[in-house]
């Protein structure tokens, strides 16, 4: 037999045996591979049937089918074919019981049903779990589209994109050299107030002002600060036409244009620290 249009016209045999041998694998096992192996073996059987022999294309096909479905799947599987065995008795067992008992059986009467330690039963279905694979768009929880996909269930929360990590970097660097460039006064409350943990009164009395003063500095030196940064991340237009304006517009356009000068974009990617800024 030959033909891929012919062929195709086999194609629900194959989901029908999917279906049939689906029952006695795990759910985990993704059925669309098994569809997959299974029209591979399909192909196969259309390469290698003999019509001469007598035998149904479709029954030869099905074994085909079959064998590429099941070989499939115990390429894809990590736990010893033994393993497998003992799993699948202990599933037949438990199934059992619960109907003798009308409740899920507790794993000491599971064991002694099966003959075995608790020990022994643990360590089985720990073997089993650890066996299993899944895809990292497999669907958690269910079918429906709000459904998690594996690979967010388990992203770690806490731990930063790369994106993020080199977009952190680059905001701290910025940072730094913003603080580096500050008026000596406003550097001298900010290194104080923020990176040293001094009070308003000790910077005070440094700087021989009153604490008013300091907070003063302290805004002024923030306002600076943020404004400064923003225009790192605007159109690069931007500092140009605030040049053409006042005086106040054109000293903020050129605190920006110093920041943005100061220091290199890979140097700004190199995991920078707050300590060149206090030096």
């Amino acid at each position: 037999m030959s033909g891929t249009a012919e062929i195709e016209n086999y194609l629900p045999l194959v989901e029908q045996i999917v279906v049939q041998v689906a029952v006695n694998f795990p759910r985990h096992v993704d059925r669309g591979e098994l569809v997959r192996a299974g029209v591979l073996g399909l192909v196969e059987a259309g390469a290698r049937f003999d019509a001469e022999r007598g035998v149904p294309f479709d029954k030869f096909a099905a074994r085909r089918i079959r064998g590429a479905i099941l070989d499939a799947v115990r390429a894809a599987d990590w736990a010893p074919r033994s393993v497998r065995a003992r799993s699948r008795t202990a599933d037949s067992t438990a199934q059992r019981l619960a109907s003798e008992l009308g409740r899920t059986p507790t794993t000491a009467e599971l064991a002694d049903a099966l003959g075995t330690s608790v020990g022994d039963l643990v360590n089985l279905r720990d073997r089993v779990f650890r066996s299993v694979v899944l895809a990292l768009d497999h669907q958690v929880g269910g079918t429906t589209p709000d459904d998690a996909s594996l690979v967010e269930v388990i992203h770690d929360r806490t731990m930063m994109e790369p994106e993020e990590e080199l977009e952190a970097r680059e905001m701290r660097a910025y940072l730094r050299d913003a603080v580096g460039l500050l008026p000596e006064r406003h550097r001298f409350v900010v290194v104080g107030y923020f990176l040293e943990g001094r009070t308003s009164e000790e910077i005070a009395s440094t700087l021989g002002v009153t604490e008013s003063r300091v907070s003063q500095l302290r805004s002024e030196a923030l306002q600076m600060l943020r404004e400064g940064i923003e225009a790192q991340y605007c159109d690069d237009e931007a500092p140009v036409v605030a040049s053409k304006a006042g005086r106040v517009a054109r000293r903020k356009a050129g605190f920006a244009a110093a920041i943005s000068a100061r220091s290199a974009w890979r140097d700004r990617l190199t995991n920078p620290t707050m300590a060149a800024a206090t030096a």
